[in-house]
């Protein structure tokens, strides 16, 4: 990929020639983006999944104004609301034109940074055409809203392609309704959308055939250079993981090590980001034997791995590792995300063979029931799944860039549009930040495993109901009974609060559940040092939904890993002498983050 300079060339004024050129280099990479985007489908590079997708839309969309039309009156109703709406917009710009100061219909969240320029207000053609748009959507979502006799599923995936589409068309993502870029255009004779376009060429060369939209200059960072350093040893490794030991810096350490199982979606490094961002790090500063689990990046032969065998191949091997590496038989654990799924369901598991391998475990953000999933239910229903499986077939794998999208459509705005506006339409390539270059650096997944996945836990809820079957074991977890720390946070889109709160209901032993400011990330990497964020507590959790346990909650500035320290250290603060790393019955394979971590989608 090559360089795309952020520094708009000098000029002295408007220069038709110099435009006309930028104009012309503009479409030439247009052109070369197009070609891209077109070899990889004639190649069959890229299995397009536009028609199925489009189809969903399509079908939920109708469903909405199937309801709408079907009644005359209703009908007219709804064409009359949205005229009013339009009617007013037209008296307000006549009057404002006239100069009187008139309220505007309708002004946008303070929080919607698309429309903070000043132009948008200032201007009366922005002005209206901003109204217009924020009038249209607002009356679209009340389509949803008032549609009456819409299951509850069928409703929340109205709602998501709704606001996907009223995201993409917004007046802000093209360059002649965009006052900002449509000044940078003058400005820069073009230059703005020479480099856009040619931004926009190789991301989607990069994605080989699907643009990968880049929200990070990676340049600069590579891991095991300036990310994933804390120092370390691979010290165990089969198909689908790496075990990671890493080296001492304190003169003791506690004698329970840490086990750390990262989800599979993504890679360990978010835990391990620059030195100062580090959970592995501060862990190990804090007098802890940290191993962490680094998982392959699959390809098409290992499509046929199961949830089982990432249970036998991940965590389980782990602690026979740990065990041979150390000498202890039991491990504190500690998962996030959908890994914290695969912990749950590996200490149910050993609960029901009656194998004591665990002292304690801690939920980052993690799911063990799925009633209140949030966002990502709109993708589990059984004509998607079923899509999706026959799309895996093909390769074995679901590819990394397919589901960092679904995600990226959680928030399209701040993590596609905002993008597609600054990469493309400004041509300003985006600066270094690692969390982006973590986000961007996707793994595939295992068809047989991520099937699993979706059905048995987002479709039909087996791990909390105790019908979710493992290597011929029924799973239950009130038969866990070991000390649960439970960490949510307050703005997850992903495993939200109200979801991780009720899900902890179903251990069978003692839960701390405690609450992060912040969301799926930002409130699970939160270091100490920094002081941002604060967290909550309350003992009671019994029968209590999230607002009624916030009622009783005691908020404390800053992170929640100290909170966590203490309550690990309660458990067993029994300390020994720290561990070199090679010392034991395994010897090091090669210095971490090791080579599946390597692996680029």
């Amino acid at each position: 990929m090559s360089e795309v300079s952020t520094e708009t060339k000098p000029t002295t004024g408007f220069d038709s020639d110099t435009f006309a050129m930028n104009l012309a280099n503009a479409m030439q990479n247009g052109g070369r983006a197009l070609a891209a985007y077109l070899k990889a489908r004639e190649h069959d590079q890229t299995p397009d999944n536009s028609p199925t997708e489009f189809a969903e839309l399509i079908k939920t969309v109708s469903t909405v104004c199937e309801y709408w039309l079907s009644d005359q009156t209703r009908a007219v109703e709804l064409q009359a609301k949205l005229g009013a709406s339009y009617l007013e917009l037209w008296g307000y710009a006549a009057r404002r034109l006239a100069g009187e100061e008139v309220r505007p219909a309708i002004e946008p969240e303070p929080r919607d940074k698309r429309f903070a320029d000043p132009e948008w207000r200032s201007n009366l053609l922005f002005d209206f055409l901003m109204q217009a748009y924020l009038l249209t959507t607002k009356w679209t979502n009340e389509l949803v809203h008032d549609a009456h006799g819409l299951d509850p599923h069928t409703r929340k995936k109205a709602e998501f392609y709704i606001t996907q589409l009223a995201n993409a068309v917004a007046p802000s993502n093209f360059v002649m309704t965009n006052p900002e870029v449509l000044r940078e255009t003058f400005a820069s004779n073009a230059d703005n959308l020479a480099r856009g376009m040619k931004m926009l060429a190789e991301d989607i060369e990069a994605g080989r055939g699907v643009l990968r939209i880049r929200q990070t200059d990676s340049a600069g960072l590579a891991v095991g250079v300036n990310l994933a350093t804390t120092p370390g040893k691979v010290i165990y490794q089969n198909e689908l993981m790496q075990l990671i030991q890493y080296s001492p810096s304190t003169e003791s350490v506690l004698r329970t090590p840490l086990l750390i199982v990262p989800p599979w979606i993504n890679k360990f490094y978010i835990l391990d980001l620059r030195p100062e961002k580090s959970y592995i790090k501060w862990c190990v500063d804090q007098g802890i034997t940290v191993f962490v689990i680094s998982w392959v990046n699959p390809d098409g032969r290992l499509g046929e791995k199961t949830f089982e065998d990432y249970m036998k191949e991940g965590p389980l091997a782990a602690m026979d590792a740990i065990e041979k590496a150390t000498g202890e038989t039991k491990v504190h654990t500690a998962g996030y995300c959908v890994g914290g799924t695969l912990l749950a369901a590996t200490l149910a598991w050993l609960a029901n063979k009656r194998r004591s391998r665990v002292r304690s475990a801690t939920f980052f953000a993690a799911q063990v029931d799925f009633t209140h999933a949030g966002d990502l239910l709109i993708f589990a229903d059984e004509d998607q799944i079923s899509a999706l499986e026959r799309d895996m077939k093909r390769s074995g794998v679901l590819e990394g860039s397919k589901m960092a999208m679904t995600f990226n459509m959680l928030r399209s705005n701040d993590l596609i549009w905002s993008y597609v506006v600054s990469n493309y339409l400004k041509g300003k390539a985006p600066p270094a930040f690692d969390l982006l270059h973590w986000n961007s650096d996707a793994t595939r997944m295992p068809a047989a495993n991520h099937s699993f996945y979706l059905r048995n836990c987002y479709l039909e809820n087996r791990l909390s109901t105790g019908s979710m079957v493992l290597d011929n074991t029924l799973l239950d977890l009130s038969k866990v009974k070991l000390p649960v720390y439970a960490l949510a946070t307050r703005d997850d889109h992903i495993a939200p609060a109200e979801s991780v709160l009720y899900g902890s209901r179903f251990f069978g032993g003692s839960v701390r559940f405690v609450l992060s400011g912040s969301g799926h990330i930002a409130g699970v990497i939160n270091p100490p040092a920094r002081g941002k964020y604060q967290y909550w507590t309350n003992d009671k959790l019994r029968n209590k939904t999230l607002a009624q346990w916030l009622k009783g909650a005691e908020e404390h500035k800053g992170s929640w890993w100290p909170d966590w320290l203490a309550w690990l250290r309660n458990i067993d603060g029994k300390e020994i002498a720290a561990r070199e790393v090679g010392a034991g019955a395994l010897p090091p394979i090669e210095d971490a983050p090791g080579s599946y971590v390597r692996v680029r989608s």
